[in-house]
């Protein structure tokens, strides 16, 4: 069995291992990251030699912690990575690099169409008739987007919103709400086979599905981190937030989409967001404003510029075709959007 995880902001731990009587065995831990002193790479293979193949993530890192000489250094290594690395190999986990990536970046759609395609595509996934697909977002008017779970009442002002022109929809994922005008917001999806999660905690699969964003934000000269659960972070402030929906049908996949902060209207989004105070004081801050920091301040680049360098950084690691929404794909989604992310009962069914 083979395992591979890298781990956030850090190396690529790889793990080969075989199962015997329902323990591990054969145990080769690898990778590129750094490891002081040589013979920690023996202590870490031992302990994890004889574990029961039911040990969590967690379990396997203490036996490694348990197991290592005085004074080890890690670098770009956790023994929580090692232990994750060991789960994805037990639970036959792919790779990124194991699929053909396809790319679907279409003019501008009506936000409730874009919540649609999201379902539609990532069910399309599960289902196998569709490759594993980044989807790039245009917006064909401003809006707000709030989480599956939350109280429309109390996220947004309806009035305020309707002065603005700004259209409210629900998302089918959970967290918080997205103040969206088209040319100021960078959004993506990625529709992912189940596979590609396998062995990882809901937690660690955000920062896994997150890994690649935060390096092509390098390449720009941004350092960005991952905050749990779900935020993109810089020194700067918080830069974009992301959320996931779970589909079961088929093989299964995994819907994660992230939306960032290009520039922003603070004063508009204050008017039409109900941010309560201690909402912001769990994020360390007093002002609404302070909470996202524009990726047009940080990085000089136009918005299209932007993206193309993220399409890019994705292109070289992954490998990336040209793709579009099928017609099949496109009524589908039209009809949900109709039936369903358009309709006053699906927005306010947390009212």
């Amino acid at each position: 069995m083979h395992g591979e995880y890298k781990v956030p902001g850090g190396k690529l731990v790889v793990v080969d291992l075989d199962v015997e009587e329902g323990v591990l065995r054969r145990v080769r831990v690898a990778g590129d990251f750094f490891l002081e002193p040589d013979e920690a790479i023996l202590a870490i293979d031992r302990a994890l030699e004889g574990a029961p193949a039911d040990t969590g993530a967690a379990g396997l890192a203490a036996r490694i912690d348990q197991a290592l000489p005085p004074g080890t250094e890690m670098y770009g290594l956790t023994t929580e990575g090692i232990g994750v690395a060991v789960r994805r190999a037990l639970a036959h986990a792919t790779d990124w690099t194991d699929y053909d990536w396809q790319l679907v970046h279409e003019p501008p759609q009506a936000p409730a169409l874009h919540m649609a395609l999201d379902e539609v595509l990532t069910a399309e996934v599960a289902a196998g008739r569709r490759p594993p697909t980044l989807r790039v977002w245009e917006w064909g008017a401003p809006a707000v987007v709030i989480g599956s779970f939350q109280s429309l009442r109390n996220e947004v002002d309806r009035e305020a919103a309707e002065r603005h022109g700004i259209e409210v929809v629900r998302r089918i994922s959970g967290g918080g709400a997205m103040f969206i005008e088209p040319g100021n917001t960078i959004t993506y999806s990625l529709s992912v086979p189940d596979a590609l999660v396998q062995g990882l905690s809901f937690t660690d699969s955000y920062a896994y599905l997150d890994d690649w964003v935060l390096g092509a934000l390098g390449d720009m000269g941004i350092k960005a981190w991952y905050r749990p659960l779900n935020d993109i972070a810089t020194d700067a402030g918080k830069i974009a937030g992301a959320a996931q929906k779970r589909v079961v049908r088929g093989e299964g996949a995994v819907l994660h989409h992230v939306t960032m902060a290009y520039d922003i209207d603070a004063d508009k989004m204050t008017d039409v967001l109900r941010i309560g105070r201690e909402k912001l004081s769990d994020k360390g801050t007093k002002s609404a404003r302070k909470r996202v920091d524009p990726l047009r301040r940080q990085t000089g680049l136009p918005r299209e510029a932007v993206i193309d360098r993220m399409i890019a950084s994705f292109r070289g690691r992954y490998g990336l075709t040209e793709g579009r929404i099928t017609e099949e794909e496109l009524a589908l989604a039209k009809e949900l959007a109709e039936t369903k992310f358009a309709t006053p009962e699906w927005t306010a069914r947390v009212p």
